[in-house]
């Protein structure tokens, strides 16, 4: 879709953020943190991975926040060398070990790098200066690109490679997650009335988006409903 027409003049008081919407829980809760101060435009990708059951929930997703969606379409083999994008590497469904250091072979090389660039590059298109992104660093992943450290790095460095930094506009990169449970995040997004049995997390869904239970994203959705006291509404095969 085109970008150009959707900008913070459109009709509305407040100002447009760029909210990176994959369709899965941590998304789904960020667009509605975000939506509470601001016009979204939510970005997804198809990058050669594993199915589009999550791509299919976005779209339901953004409609729910009348945020406007874009679809980027990254080629097969930009992002290879992982079990969410190859198909002979097994997805793990083993006990998580929330103890290790290990980044697991789920890790997809160099993807929020990747997305954030996009976003970089659509929010200022936009005259946007704020990103949102539902990155966490707590429950699990291990991956090296949901730190702290690699946000603050990358906002510094937007900040200087983009002519809106350098002419004073910052760009803010807004990671309301990124400290919180699994089981505090479901608490925040039922409070705000996200409809999570629509969102798809599993590694492994079926073309109907419903969910394997027992992959490791599973395995943590799954506890963090738990956790919040709250039922588990997502749809399993």
């Amino acid at each position: 879709m085109s970008i150009t027409g959707n900008s913070a003049s459109s009709a509305t008081t407040k100002p447009l953020a760029v909210v990176l919407l994959s369709g899965g829980l941590d998304s789904a809760t960020v667009l509605a943190i975000a939506s509470q101060r601001f016009k979204c435009h939510a970005l997804s990708f198809d990058y050669a991975q594993r199915h589009l059951s999550e791509i299919n929930a976005a779209k339901k997703i953004a409609e729910r926040y009348a945020a406007s969606h874009q679809l980027i379409h990254i080629d097969a083999g930009v992002m290879a060398g992982s079990a969410l994008t190859d198909k002979s590497i097994a997805v793990p469904e083993d006990a998580i070990d929330e103890g290790s250091h290990v980044i697991p072979v789920t890790y997809v090389p160099a993807r929020n790098t990747l997305f954030l660039s996009h976003a970089l590059a659509i929010a200022e298109v936009l005259s946007s200066q704020d990103i949102y992104i539902g990155v966490n660093a707590v429950d699990y992943s291990g991956y090296p690109d949901c730190r702290p450290a690699f946000i603050n790095a990358y906002e510094v460095m937007a900040n200087l490679a983009t002519r809106a930094g350098v002419e004073g506009k910052h760009l803010t990169i807004h990671t309301p997650l990124i400290h919180k449970t699994k089981a505090e995040i479901i608490k925040i997004g039922t409070e705000l009335g996200v409809d999570y049995s629509v969102t798809v997390s599993c590694y492994q869904a079926n073309v109907r988006g419903e969910a394997c239970g027992s992959c490791n994203s599973c395995q943590l959705r799954r506890k963090g409903f738990k956790l919040a006291g709250i039922s588990d509404p997502t749809r399993y095969f």
